[in-house]
């Protein structure tokens, strides 16, 4: 394992979060090539706009990627040769949600090392404003408190869930008085009302030993499981856990593992914009449209339609006098759903399952 000597002051080790299989934004992203590998904004992967963002060679270290095993090619091809000495990568035998995925990160790391943990696969729309936030993290995760970056919300999102800030802690941060679950639409207009809550958005600061002695507090399996997983790993840049051993990881976010059970918890408020891309309505609402609200990829005509969002990976799609749609093609299936619903794919995906579908 790494040095503590080795860290130069107050520089952050990105821990990119990859091992999601994006299954809301079927049948673009599927298991074999989850969201995070997609260029849904532009023509960049959403994983590489992620490496991209913590670039800063003054702040940011080295990057930890952890991924699933099926990854490994993807990845290769979207941030180059680990020889080079680019990434390190982290395989994770199994998915196992966020909180084993985030120690493993921690025990292949100093103890000292300041960790910033973010998803491969979310929109932060100002990059800049996204690294003056980070360092205001710094210092509270040095004197030890576990870092939430909180967005701040611009309308009342029943898909989010919330942190709600307590007591103020300087330089705009304050404690962490509660997690909240995604809201009804009464309540989520209330918490924007309130002007003290705040979107979770999975982004997290501290040291590495500060978030293992939370882990072995709260989540003790979880430790023990990746400790005998990692047994005899040493600097390697790609580390491959032990599948028996991580397999008796409880499956389990880092928020119900942890952030929901210590008091050490600061929030730090975001503002930024900033969306998780988790459903086709969510990726309409960041993606350029036309005059007539229609926001196109690939080889589509819009007749008479309106407020649609319309991609092709294979055929022409052509839509007449509709409005409202996402209407996503590939070669081998088409999903039509009203964009408001566009959660609702989960059923679909609920069924292909049932019929063990290769198509998933």
């Amino acid at each position: 394992m790494s040095s503590a000597a080795d860290r130069t002051d107050r520089r952050v080790t990105p821990v990119i979060l990859s091992g999601g299989s994006g299954t809301r934004l079927w049948p673009l992203s599927r298991a074999d090539r989850p969201k995070q590998m997609l260029p849904l904004l532009g023509d960049r992967p959403m994983l590489r706009m992620t490496l991209d963002r913590v670039a800063d060679d003054a702040l940011f270290s080295t990057p930890v990627v952890v991924a699933s095993e099926s990854q490994v090619e993807q990845i290769a091809e979207q941030i180059g040769d680990a020889d080079a000495g680019t990434y390190r990568l982290i395989l994770e035998p199994a998915a196992r949600n966020t909180a084993p995925a985030i120690t493993l990160a921690a025990m292949a790391a100093a103890p000292d090392d300041l960790l910033l943990v973010m998803p491969s696969d979310h929109l932060i729309g100002d990059p800049a404003a996204f690294t003056a936030t980070v360092r205001k993290g710094i210092d509270l995760a040095e004197r030890g408190a576990l870092v939430t970056f909180g967005i701040r919300p611009t309308r009342p999102e029943t898909g989010y869930g919330y942190i709600r800030q307590g007591a103020p802690l300087g330089d705009g941060a304050f404690r962490v008085e509660r997690f909240v679950e995604k809201p009804d639409a009464e309540r989520a207009a209330a918490y924007l009302a309130a002007g003290d809550y705040h979107w979770n958005a999975g982004i997290f600061l501290f040291r590495a030993e500060t978030f293992l002695q939370a882990v072995r507090s709260h989540a003790p399996a979880v430790a023990e499981a990746c400790a005998a997983a990692l047994a005899g790993i040493g600097e390697e840049a790609r580390v491959q856990p032990d599948p028996a051993c991580f397999a008796a990881a409880p499956s389990i976010s880092i928020d119900y593992a942890v952030m929901e059970h210590a008091d050490n918890i600061a929030v730090v408020p975001m503002s930024v914009p900033w969306s998780d891309v988790g459903s086709w309505q969510s990726l309409y609402e960041v993606s350029p449209s036309d005059e007539s609200g229609n926001s196109i990829a690939g080889d589509c005509m819009m007749i008479r339609s309106t407020g649609c969002l319309a991609r092709s990976d294979g055929p022409l799609v052509v839509a007449i006098g509709v409005t409202d749609l996402a209407i996503i093609a590939t070669p081998d299936a088409v999903l039509i759903v009203p964009r408001e619903n566009s959660q609702d794919v989960k059923d679909a995906i609920d069924l292909l399952k049932s019929r063990d579908d290769p198509r998933l």
